[in-house]
């Protein structure tokens, strides 16, 4: 995503923020359920673009991808050994449907929380704005993303209702592209999720 160009970046910002594309000064609104998922290169800047915080924002998490395991790359090169790109490319198919997207959506609207637990998610997400190691804070935008989020991990782990453990699991994918580390902390060479943990453990968890 960062080696789009500004105008792209513009129009990006856009159908993420209204859900519409807007060409020639004709507005097309987009089909729900609409999604955006990026790729970034974390390493290789050269030839990219700066990503305005704004936009950064309207993305609900950060997911760093590692290398695979020893397990898991054996695996790879296995598959590719017996049946080659091109075959693997043609087993790609549709995993859910829209429709069925849209129903679990509804079903993670309905997960219930607590107040007080929707007080922890406040404090964390507060607490990222006066925090000495942090230049920029993040917005209520991510008290959101850390709700959503914590009431679909806890669909998946099978439950209707939140615990903390779901939201901590899931805080640092929603804050890690959201903050600004402060230049002292940059210069340590400083990594935002041990800031982010240092941030959680400071605050008590509701029980």
């Amino acid at each position: 995503i960062n080696r789009a160009p500004a105008k792209t970046q513009a129009a990006l910002f856009e159908v993420m923020e209204e859900r519409q594309v807007t060409v020639d000064g004709t507005t097309y609104p987009l089909a729900a359920p609409f999604m955006v998922l990026a790729t970034q290169n974390p390493i290789e800047q050269e030839g990219t673009y700066h990503l305005p915080e704004a936009q950064l924002d309207r993305f609900l998490f950060k997911i760093e991808v590692n290398y695979p395991t020893p397990e898991q790359e054996f695996r790879i090169v296995s598959h590719h050994h017996r049946s080659g790109l091109e075959n693997q490319l043609n087993e790609v198919g549709p995993v859910l449907s829209a429709e069925q997207i849209t129903a679990l959506r509804n079903q993670v609207r309905s997960i219930h929380i607590e107040d007080k637990l929707i007080n922890f998610i406040t404090a964390i997400v507060a607490g990222t704005r006066n925090h000495k190691s942090i230049y920029l804070g993040a917005s209520p935008r991510a008290s959101i993303g850390v709700l959503n989020g914590a009431k679909a991990i806890a669909a998946m782990r099978g439950r209707d209702f939140v615990t903390p453990e779901d939201i901590v699991f899931i805080v640092p994918h929603v804050l890690r592209h959201r903050i600004v580390l402060s230049p002292e902390k940059e210069m340590e060479g400083a990594q935002t999720d041990d800031v982010i943990l240092q941030l959680i453990q400071g605050i008590e968890v509701p029980r």
